[in-house]
């Protein structure tokens, strides 16, 4: 007999291997009652043997039999399905159990035994409709005679895909049928043996759709199974008995949701497959390791993190170990934003089946706990709020925590973690050495290092979509190569590929600044070169004139092109680089607006207030409005552009954002949260927009790639970094070990200020008189650099350091007293001695930005100071001209030459890694590797350029001038950035 490649052949497998291995049973479609949308039975069946009494009552005559199928369709219809499973329905004088919820261990024998009593059925061609007798489902599954999930499937073979069963469900499976109403069933699967789609309402073309795969190498879809279909973890894992009931228990809800006009809507959550998997991986790995364990799940934006993390919360409370004791005594909820605390403390309310059991901790440790006291079992707070609270938790009791950290990179900072980690700490007395002897110095330091250490009693579960390289090596998974990852991942790809978030790369326009400075005053005054450069191009891009033209840019550019998006509602931003410019924005769209006659309004935002020209400006008067309402206030129609200067750039959910506008420096993680504000989907948005005027496309690609598949950390940070820092201070001889010691034992004692100051005084004494200004801040940048480095090591050392804990301690004091060199700015009058002559800005490039993801993070540096450069004087006129020569332009192709010899090209050999690495060694290798790549360089020029390149390869003393010029100026970058 051939192979069935039919779709009635795929039916057929899924059946069988349901039947067999699941321990389905096979349901007979006649059996299904279309009026009721119940497998009568089925039903029955399972009342006769789990409630005889009730049974006979509801069955003692048809019409009390239709009596009771009518109040169990209309409880679905008003509860759910949900509901109605997990709680019953009351009929008469009885509470009817439809179903019985799978015991968490083999303890209690009745529960057991009515767990198997549950009747988990599988019905091939359902037929669902009264007017319609013919229509047919491929199949249904009924959990005791109640329909809980649908089935639509297709097969490659036959030309028909997973897209095709999707449009039979949203053309031909009329939502009005009762089967398919809102809550009569847990979830709809379309299916092929490629992918899995899902949804949970049907409602005709509306309907949306999700992807139910596992993803593959980092994106959508699903990988080559060498056993068998690429989709038969859908009955294989998904579908079990056990699998399915723990969604029901666990997972699925009706919650309720504010849409954008502040009405109130129903909508069945119902997991997708990777927060199924993270969260059921989580709570294995806990059950197997108990508490003190880390955990990094890196979840892009769009992974439905806050019910992930509302699934992790509710279930690690009842986690049990094999004894049957609770694992954790206590779940506490970390996030970095206010309004998405509110918003996972809801989900987590909605999720949680028991009342009461969540506390939101705003006031402090008193309240923190009474809700301990008063069986508090899930508690959230900021992370603004946690370290005020942790001050006063030392009388917690020595419990169990799970720490659920939410964006940790911006909360597992080493002074933050070291406060958490303090906290959670199991309580003890007083601290007692093991020679019985009360607490001595060294014991007192003890504690404060093991205080900063990940904890054995508290387990801790990271989220983030962009984790950084503290992050990764803190919580990540260390791999065999000595490589760290997190424990899960769902990446921005996956995510961008399945249709959650949109790729904010693929509409990516630059322009580029062209101006010309002239000089004002008489004469040729010197100023400091490289200072009076960076004046000059802040002075250029914060010039009002500037500022007009890009406001005017920006508004154009939004009404010929942006206002028509998502019908008519699209919104931008415009990321500025300080309140300065920001507050010069908000005039100059203001300004442009007003001329285009234009219906729309701007919206500033900043932190505090700015003196500028003389007035002060906050949000409160430059917007009308306070600025707690600026969120909302965005909401309305009539605002459509936001000007932020850091606010906003991060956490700011709009999914109107459509197009951004940025004339700011982006770079690694910041690049990609801000531009991530514009990747929320939304009916009718099917694409973004950047306007770029500083960075450039392959910035923003290097800071995007890291987080686009899986994040990795190339090797752990060497401790030995500290050892070395600590050498490089200690021979600066500001301090002796036995002085910090001596401070130590004082601080931890509580000494007064009066004991304390001349101790570090003594050393600011040494540092002012006995080091010249290069070697103060070298010292004070190892300072500093030790300071953060021990504090993120401290969490991790395999081993502690009483000295490294007493110089932390010491040197963290120290800085704040140590005074900065004096730099006499020698380029302070330039911006008084010159004026603007020209400005243009032109578009440079419209471009897709395509990321590979292959790029690994680096350890965290300990990167000692560096030193002053010195001031190299310059005419004014030599200044302006090699300032116009490089970011300007006098219109001519001269000019254009310019700035390819003295910037592109010195640009370009300047990133090549074969010099980089050449100029680890000595000057003389780092000048020849410096000469090859410029030609390799120059070679790729050499059809733009052809009379310049022919002048470099044919006259010997041009080529060596140059070569010469451009080495001196990589030189001069790299002791600037230094």
């Amino acid at each position: 007999m051939t192979t069935d490649t039919t779709e009635k052949g795929l039916e057929t497998l899924i059946e069988a291997s349901l039947l067999s291995e699941a321990g389905y049973e096979k349901g007979a479609p006649s059996d299904y009652d279309r009026t009721s949308c119940v497998d009568r039975v089925k039903l029955f069946a399972f009342l006769a043997d789990t409630q005889p009494a009730a049974h006979g009552r509801v069955t003692v005559s048809t019409l009390e039999t239709d009596k009771f199928l009518k109040r169990l369709f209309d409880q679905i219809r008003d509860r759910g399905i949900v509901d109605v499973l997990r709680k019953g329905v009351r009929h008469g004088q009885d509470t009817i159990a439809l179903y019985y919820p799978n015991p968490a261990s083999d303890a209690n024998a009745k529960a057991v035994a009515n767990w198997n009593k549950n009747l988990f059925t599988l019905t091939r061609q359902v037929r669902y409709s009264e007017d319609h007798k013919s229509l047919a489902l491929d199949m249904g599954i009924f959990l005791n005679g109640l329909p809980i999930a649908t089935f639509e499937l297709k097969n490659q073979f036959t030309k028909q895909n997973v897209q095709h069963a999707i449009k039979q469900y949203k053309e031909d499976r009329d939502s009005k049928e009762p089967l398919f109403a809102f809550g009569r069933c847990l979830v709809h699967f379309a299916l092929d043996d490629n992918l899995v789609y899902m949804t949970t309402h049907l409602r005709g073309w509306q309907t949306s759709f999700l992807p139910f795969n596992l993803g593959n190498e980092g994106g959508a879809g699903n990988p080559v199974n060498p056993d068998g279909l690429k989709t038969e973890y859908l009955w294989k894992r998904i579908l079990t008995k056990a699998s399915l009931a723990n969604i029901l228990e666990k997972y699925a809800q009706i919650v309720e949701e504010k849409d954008d006009d502040g009405k109130i809507k129903k909508k069945l959550i119902f997991p997708r497959y990777h927060q199924l998997e993270v969260v059921r991986q989580l709570l294995t790995d806990a059950v197997q390791h108990g508490a003190g364990r880390r955990y990094l799940i890196q979840h892009s934006a769009g992974s439905g993190k806050s019910n992930s993390i509302s699934w992790l919360a509710h279930q690690l409370v009842e986690l049990t170990d094999e004894t049957g004791k609770n694992i954790f005594d206590t779940v506490i909820i970390v996030t970095d934003r206010r309004n998405l605390d509110k918003q996972i403390r809801d989900n987590v309310k909605q999720f949680a089946h028991v009342a009461g059991v969540v506390e939101a901790i705003t006031e402090g440790s008193k309240q923190l706990k009474e809700a301990l006291e008063s069986g508090k079992k899930i508690v959230t707070t900021t992370v603004q709020k946690f370290p005020f609270i942790v001050e006063e938790m030392g009388d917690l009791p020595g419990k169990h925590f799970a720490l659920l950290i939410d964006e940790a990179h911006s909360s597992q900072s080493g002074e933050t973690a070291a406060k958490m980690n303090a906290a959670l700490a199991e309580k003890k007395g007083t601290y007692q050495s093991t020679d019985g002897e009360p607490e001595s110095d060294e014991d007192k330091i003890n504690r404060i290092i093991n205080s900063r250490k990940m904890l054995t009693n508290t387990s801790y579960f990271a989220f983030t979509a962009t984790p950084k390289n503290k992050t990764l090596e803190t919580f990540g998974v260390r791999q065999d190569d000595g490589k760290y990852r997190a424990f899960h991942i769902y990446s921005m790809r996956q995510a961008i590929e399945e249709g959650f978030i949109l790729d904010v790369l693929q509409n990516y326009t630059t322009y580029q600044s062209f101006y010309k400075l002239a000089a004002t005053i008489e004469g040729d005054p010197e100023f400091d070169k490289l200072r009076a450069q960076k004046k000059l191009r802040k002075y250029v891009e914060t010039h009002p004139e500037s500022i007009q033209q890009k406001a005017n840019i920006m508004v154009g550019h939004f009404h010929d092109e942006v206002q028509k998006k998502i019908g008519g509602r699209a919104k931008s931003m415009v990321v500025t680089g300080s309140i300065e410019s920001a507050i010069k924005y908000k005039h100059a769209v203001d300004v442009a607006l007003k001329e285009r006659h234009s219906p729309y309004k701007a919206i500033v935002a900043f932190t505090g207030t700015k003196k500028l020209d003389g007035l002060e400006y906050d949000e409160d008067g430059m917007n009308g409005f306070p600025s707690h309402e600026i969120p909302d206030e965005f909401k309305k129609a009539g605002y459509r552009f936001l000007i932020v200067a850091e606010k906003f750039q991060t956490g700011f959910d709009q999914p109107l954002l459509h197009t951004m506008y940025v004339d700011k420096t982006l770079s690694d993680v910041q690049a990609v949260q801000t531009l991530s504000r514009l990747n929320r989907c939304y009916p009718g948005k099917e694409d973004t927009f950047v306007l770029d005027f500083v960075n450039k496309a392959d910035d923003i690609r290097a800071a995007f790639d890291p987080y686009y598949k899986a994040t990795l950390l190339s090797e752990a940070t060497d401790v030995n970094r500290l050892n070395d820092l600590q050498d490089q201070l200690d021979g600066f001889q500001v301090y002796s070990e036995a002085e910090v010691r001596k401070f130590m034992v004082k601080f931890l004692v509580g000494a007064s200020r009066t004991e304390l100051d001349p101790l570090l005084d003594k050393a600011v004494e040494v540092y002012q008189t006995d080091l010249s200004d290069d070697q103060k801040i070298e010292f004070k940048g190892a300072a500093k650099s030790f300071v953060r480095t021990y504090a993120f090591l401290a969490a991790i050392l395999p081993f502690s350091s009483e000295y490294w804990e007493c110089l932390h301690t010491y040197l963290r004091l120290l800085i704040t007293k140590l005074p900065s060199p004096l730099d006499e700015d020698l380029a302070k009058e330039v911006l008084d001695s010159i004026d603007l002559d020209s400005y243009r800005v032109e578009k440079k490039a419209s471009t897709a930005i395509h990321l590979e993801g292959n790029v690994e993070l680096s350890p965290v540096p300990a990167e000692p100071g560096g030193a002053l450069p010195d001031a190299e004087l310059d005419a004014l006129s030599a200044i302006l001209e090699a300032f116009n020569n490089r970011f300007g332009t006098d219109w001519t192709d001269n000019d254009r030459v310019k700035r390819f010899l003295f910037h592109d090209l010195p640009d370009a050999v300047h990133a090549e890694e074969e010099y980089q690495n050449a100029k680890n060694n000595d000057r003389q290798t780092a000048k020849i590797v410096h000469d090859k790549v410029l030609e390799s360089k120059f070679q790729d020029f050499m059809l733009e350029y052809t009379d310049l390149y022919k002048k470099f390869m044919d006259e010997p003393d041009f080529k060596k001038w140059i070569s010469s010029t451009l080495f001196e100026m990589d030189e001069k970058r790299v002791k600037v950035g230094a």
